[in-house]
């Protein structure tokens, strides 16, 4: 038998983290297995419902990762469909917590929805579990000061740029994951050379054009960083958006090879300088500022 919990889990943030918590410590006291159940791809991508604007907090991996190191037991992926979305919140439990992954006690969220039903308060949805033979355990919001954490307000923060905030919601530094890819060298010629990412996962969200603050994790050790995201208007050309990233005190060959960025801070707006003289003379004052606020 499992205790479990339900839901898509996007960012793995701090009121996550409080359902599993509570998911682990009843599995600890039932002596029972502790399960998260997900789903993928996101519902949003299946449904068409503004799914040309979704974008991702974390990879399905990352999701799995994370749960794991907070105590999770076992994950498991339900393929979401539409058919899939057209399950009442009984034939859920029924069919897929109780019958084929042997659910005893489910762990509910403050803001928790199960099938399509539509239920009035949280009392309805808990009578529902109970009805189906399986344990309904709820867990308040967590808040940060005034704010309720969601997944909503992460990507909010980090649309703005605010990657501090981000953090903050999360409990973790928000990152992003990919391949180092050939650029058009202008960086190298100035003395800032640059690696430019190209996303393993495309629905990832990047934080808003700007300069910030990294930690860069490259052949297995963790380095300083400064991060342009954006359209590089002083040498851009054609105005595609790129993810570069000047890694302090390092010079090695690294194209083709993973990539990860950790955000510390955003340290200024995007802009264009009128001659790479300028431009220079910012990346050495954001290189400075750099170094003075990551600790790697």
């Amino acid at each position: 038998m499992a205790v479990a919990a339900t839901g898509f889990f996007d960012g793995v943030h701090l009121g996550h983290k409080r359902v599993i918590d509570q998911l682990c410590a009843v599995a600890r006291e039932r002596g029972e297995e502790s399960m998260l159940v997900t789903f993928w791809p996101h519902p949003r991508s299946v449904l068409q419902q503004d799914a040309d604007r979704l974008r991702l907090l974390t990879t399905l991996q990352e999701k799995r990762d994370r749960c794991h190191s907070y105590g999770v037991e076992r994950f498991e992926i339900l393929p979401f469909s539409r058919a899939f979305s057209r399950l009442s919140a009984e034939e859920f439990i029924r069919g897929y917590l109780v019958d084929k992954l042997g659910v005893s006690t489910l762990i509910l969220g403050y803001d928790h929805r199960l099938g399509h039903d539509s239920f009035d308060s949280p009392e309805q949805m808990m009578a529902c579990v109970a009805r189906c033979g399986v344990k309904p355990v709820r867990v308040d919001a967590f808040s940060e000061g005034e704010v309720v954490v969601s997944s909503t307000q992460i990507r909010n923060a980090l649309f703005a740029g605010d990657v501090v905030a981000a953090e903050r919601m999360l409990g973790y530094p928000y990152s992003l994951y990919g391949v180092v890819v050939a650029g058009n060298r202008i960086g190298r010629t100035i003395g800032f050379p640059t690696a430019n990412m190209q996303l393993y996962e495309p629905l990832k969200l990047v934080p808003a054009n700007g300069v910030y603050a990294v930690r860069v994790e490259v052949l297995g050790q963790w380095w300083k960083g400064v991060c342009n995201i954006g359209t590089r208007p002083t040498v851009g050309l054609g105005g595609a958006r790129t993810i570069e990233t000047h890694i302090l005190d390092f010079d090695q060959e690294i194209y083709g090879l993973d990539l990860r960025l950790e955000f510390c801070a955003r340290l200024r707006d995007e802009r264009r300088f009128d001659s790479l003289d300028l431009l220079k003379e910012q990346l050495t004052r954001d290189r400075e500022k750099a170094r003075e606020i990551i600790v790697v």
